[in-house]
């Protein structure tokens, strides 16, 4: 029987990146292997027989960047659905169940979420082929980890112990608890950690959630009704969606159905919540450290240090977690890592630009990073994939000053055509129409400098665009 991954990224999952999350989320990041966590997500299914593209649910704005990590590991045609507005997971997994049964008879359904960590593929795998048996009898199935400790971060799964194919059924879903319930629980035998995957046919799942939460269901199925083809992406239409209770799929359905048994996985699984979680799972030298990036430390101890932007240097610290990136730099004790959530709020609060915009923004030519920024002048760095083009545009409030430093570019500008090669420049005025296209086969890079009143990314007015953007 025919199995779809469906990865929950950007909207649907826990927010990690302490600063400037809305464009960089930690899915996208590779922050425990060569690969980024949506790229292990999926690469970790190999080898399942039946296995069929993904289905992706990601933010609208995080979208360029999951066609380009799909594109990278060879995913070929993965269905990118776009949320217009996050709503939590039982609408982002009824959407993706909708949209599975229009080019599907009633597939399985394997839901995981892009911010996990799984070591053990091999006792993963395992697990799923029971879960799918479970599945094609008509359960909903959930994933419970084993638990390794008596863990406050976790909700838990309490399961009757008869179990069906090494399957048992799901007696209580119950919230994170203080670490004198944890240790009870763990005491009892039949608790397993709350993983938040899970496997199901689609009617199954459609026919529970009209039981149980009808208004999701409503409102998601016209929202995949009105929605839009836009490129590779499928456009969930705002209003319906929006409509829709914000609910999570535990509290919308697993909390109520009679119909919903646990597999056991365990399989060195750990649910990336916080930047102590990976210090956790990293490689420790022999002071109990785990440095990413260029660090230099003297006498340091049981600390996390993320350089990704440049040089951090630690003399004398001890319990720590930093991290480095270009918009911001994060410094919390290995204690208080949970509290992160608390900062992003108060930047929001505060409307700080870090708060909601990341320095590199992708796009679907590729990239552009902002360097610096200053009153009435932006600079920009462009990265220009092989093959291609920005649209042919013209600014009212700004005018823009590039420089190739990579790679030869292919300029309109106004009414000329030019060839600029390393070193050379040209410059904009303010409301002349250009455009900039990479013909060649390695990447280009241009810097640009911007000046003017205003530099915001919606001063702009498109007339050609090859990715149909108006």
């Amino acid at each position: 029987m025919k199995i779809i991954p469906v990865i929950l990224s950007g909207g649907s999952g826990t927010r990690l990146w302490p600063l400037s999350r809305k464009q960089h989320p930690k899915q996208y990041l590779s922050l425990a292997g060569e690969k980024t966590m949506l790229q292990e997500t999926i690469t970790r299914l190999d080898g399942l027989n039946g296995l069929d593209s993904p289905i992706i649910v990601c933010n609208v704005d995080h979208r360029f960047l999951v066609a380009e990590q799909c594109q990278q590991i060879g995913v070929k045609d993965p269905v990118i659905l776009l949320e217009p507005v996050g709503r939590n997971t039982a609408p982002a997994i009824t959407a993706a169940t909708l949209q599975s049964l229009k080019s599907s008879n009633n597939p399985i359904l394997l839901v995981l979420s892009a911010d996990h960590i799984i070591q053990d593929t091999a006792a993963f795998h395992k697990a799923i082929n029971i879960a799918s048996n479970q599945a094609q009898k008509g359960k909903l199935v959930t994933f419970g980890i084993m638990p390794l400790e008596a863990n406050t971060g976790y909700g838990y799964i309490r399961s009757s112990k008869k179990c069906d194919e090494d399957a048992y059924l799901v007696e209580e879903f119950v919230e994170k608890p203080d670490s004198k319930t944890a240790q009870f629980y763990i005491d009892q035998g039949n608790y397993f950690w709350n993983s938040g995957m899970f496997m199901f046919k689609s009617d199954t799942l459609i026919e529970e959630l009209n039981t149980y939460s009808q208004k999701i269901v409503d409102s998601v199925k016209q929202s995949i009704n009105n929605a839009v083809k836009d490129l590779d992406f499928i456009r969930l239409d705002r209003s319906a969606f929006e409509s829709s209770p914000s609910d999570s799929i535990d509290y919308a359905l697993m909390e109520k159905s009679k119909n919903v048994v646990v597999v056991p996985l365990d399989a060195d699984w750990s649910d990336v919540g916080s930047w102590s979680a990976l210090h956790n799972i990293g490689k420790k030298d022999c002071h109990g450290n785990v440095f990413q990036g260029d660090v230099i430390a003297q006498n340091t101890s049981n600390t996390y240090i993320n350089a990704c932007h440049h040089l951090v240097a630690a003399i004398g610290v001890e319990n720590l977690v930093v991290v480095d990136t270009p918009d911001a730099t994060l410094i919390v004790s290995q204690n208080e890592a949970q509290g992160v959530k608390a900062i992003v709020n108060s930047l929001s609060k505060s409307k700080r630009s870090e708060g909601v915009n990341h320095r590199k923004v992708y796009r679907p030519w590729g990239w552009f990073d902002s360097i610096e920024s200053g009153e009435n002048f932006q600079v920009k760095k462009l990265h220009v994939n092989p093959g291609a083009k920005l649209s042919l545009q013209r600014h009212f409030k700004r005018a823009e000053h590039w420089v190739v430093v990579r790679g030869v570019a292919n300029v309109v500008k106004g009414n000329e055509s030019l060839e600029l090669q390393k070193g050379q420049s040209v410059y904009i005025d303010i409301g002349e129409k250009h455009s900039l296209k990479n013909k060649g086969d390695t990447v280009l890079e241009v810097i640009e400098v911007q000046s003017g009143e205003y530099l915001g990314e919606d001063d702009i007015q498109r007339f050609e665009d090859i990715y149909g953007r108006k």
